[in-house]
């Protein structure tokens, strides 16, 4: 094996466990998220749930309210707030609609994107509808 093959190799590697690792922070955050929420008073109808749209992190229900509810770690809440793209808050709306359309318990729900940012050595925040008019 040649020095630039080993080196590819030893690179995809780091890059595959990055990857897990990201991958374990994300559902402790959904976790954490999913608690925060549930001391507020929401339920929890879904956790990672998978749509034709898009992925849910979280699906909640308070008072006649389904909260879409997107989960983000980042060093602030600016930061988790950018990172949620126009076409993904796009996709994330569609799948809240079909999934109410579909269950007649949630037809009659005021859908709502929400987002629940993580930090570092800070509470959740958890900012209802916040894409509103965006």
């Amino acid at each position: 094996m040649s020095p630039a093959s080993a080196r590819e190799i030893e690179r995809r590697a780091a890059r595959a466990v990055r990857g897990a690792e990201a991958r374990r922070a994300g559902r402790r955050a959904e976790v954490v998220a999913a608690l925060w929420l549930m001391l507020r008073g929401y339920r929890i109808l879904a956790f990672r749930l998978r749509t034709p749209q898009a992925e849910v992190d979280l699906l909640a229900w308070k008072r006649g309210v389904l909260a879409v509810v997107e989960v983000k770690r980042r060093a602030d809440l600016a930061a988790a707030l950018e990172t949620v793209s126009l076409d993904q808050r796009e996709r994330l709306r569609r799948a809240a609609a079909s999934l109410a359309a579909r269950r007649p318990d949630l037809k009659t729900a005021t859908v709502r994107l929400d987002l629940l940012a993580l930090a570092p050595g800070r509470l959740p925040r958890h900012v209802p509808d916040a894409w509103k008019g965006v």
